[in-house]
């Protein structure tokens, strides 16, 4: 993926070589992951908290075809991962992006070797891939609590709920 945007374009690094892209990356570094398919308070909120664990952040989203794996509807994502990316590279808390075609990010987290592993509160610390891997190297992984209960699945079935009723 490219972008003309020199702001955040800068920022996206395709999974067959963001390890290389890394080794001047500030450390300790951060690692998180998810879909970010309809942007919310809760994930900028999560993002900012996330970064705020160490000197950068990486934030790795699931690829189209792994976001219908999820099983999340059948009309997810709603945003394509070029727009995903896009949207989340443009924040500030978010200093790379990159993202993965497989069901977990597990051989990212292994290329890139984080030194910090973040999820957001609903993921105990035990169930957040990788983080034996990270815990084996002496790094630390954060299950961090949800400030606004936010929640994109919920978002998607209110809109959908109010185009029923308003026929």
């Amino acid at each position: 993926m490219k972008f003309a945007a020199p702001g955040f374009g800068r920022k996206v690094l395709p999974p067959a070589s963001i390890a290389e892209g890394l080794p001047g990356a500030s450390r300790p570094l951060v690692f998180t992951n998810g879909v970010f398919d309809v942007l919310h308070c809760g994930h900028v909120t999560c993002l900012a908290q996330a970064r705020a664990l160490g000197a950068a952040l990486v934030v790795a989203l699931n690829s189209d075809a792994s976001v219908r794996r999820l099983g999340k509807g059948d009309d997810r994502p709603v945003n394509a991962l070029a727009d995903r990316v896009a949207v989340v590279a443009a924040l500030e808390a978010v200093d790379y992006v990159t993202w993965f075609g497989e069901d977990t990010p597990l051989a990212l987290i292994e290329a890139i070797r984080p030194d910090i592993l973040a999820k957001g509160g609903d993921w105990a610390i035990d169930k957040i891939v990788g983080s034996d891997s990270v815990l084996s190297r002496g790094g630390r992984v954060f299950s961090i609590p949800f400030e606004h209960k936010r929640s994109t699945t919920t978002l998607l079935q209110r809109i959908r709920d109010s185009k029923r009723s308003s026929k």
